[in-house]
């Protein structure tokens, strides 16, 4: 079994943007109303849709609201992706922190109000 996230979203253009020129994901498929993205080594895939579109089914009509979703993003050095989107002049909305049950990650945003964890797992 294979999970492919979706966001409905206005902002199919900033959404592109920011996850390929900000996160490295590469476009696995791209339309007039759907986007397609792929993590860097093709491990895991996100989609955007348009709200509203004639082509999909009314449950997929309403626009994500911007609230409740976060999505987390495990890398090998988090310190090295951390300088990287900081140098990139990209809001960090929680900084570089090591938690007490061993996570060290920070957090972003993106375009459409999701929360981005960005995250290296300590070994115990």
């Amino acid at each position: 079994m294979k999970l492919n996230a979706g966001i409905v979203t206005s902002k199919l253009a900033a959404t592109k943007d920011f996850y390929t020129s900000i996160l490295h994901f590469g476009i696995t498929f791209e339309n007039e109303f759907y986007l397609l993205l792929h993590t860097p080594g093709r491990q895991s895939e996100i989609s955007f849709l348009l709200p509203g579109h004639y082509t999909q089914q009314p449950l997929f009509h309403p626009a994500f609201q911007g609230k409740g979703v976060y999505l987390t993003i495990e890398v090998d050095d988090v310190d090295a992706v951390y300088r990287e989107i900081k140098d990139k002049g990209v809001e960090i909305k929680i900084e570089l922190r090591e938690e007490p049950w061993g996570d060290r990650h920070f957090a972003i945003e993106d375009p459409n109000g999701v929360g981005i964890d960005i995250v290296t797992y300590q070994a115990n």
